[in-house]
């Protein structure tokens, strides 16, 4: 939780099948922004690790975590192409 960074994370199960089909995506969508300094485009096994006060609830759950408020997250509920999540940043 480096405040000094933005972070989108995706929760997700290794078995499930939406998680799968976004994952050639969400390695596109990091290493097209791998050049911005202050932002981190992270990954998690929700079924290996736990996130005090994080309800993942379904797969993948995608959070994006502002440098200025990591407390807050912001669900990210729109497209799921690389171009829609950069939009979307």
């Amino acid at each position: 939780m480096d405040r000094s960074k933005d972070v989108l994370v995706k929760y997700y199960a290794p078995w499930c099948g939406h998680c799968k089909a976004l994952a050639p995506v969400w390695e596109e969508l990091a290493a097209e922004l791998s050049n911005v300094d202050n932002l981190v485009i992270a990954k998690m096994d929700s079924t290996a690790n736990e996130v005090d006060g994080l309800r993942v609830s379904g797969y993948p759950t995608l959070k994006f975590y502002a440098s200025n408020g990591k407390d807050e997250a912001v669900d990210h509920e729109g497209g799921r192409t690389k171009d829609e999540f950069i939009e979307w940043l």
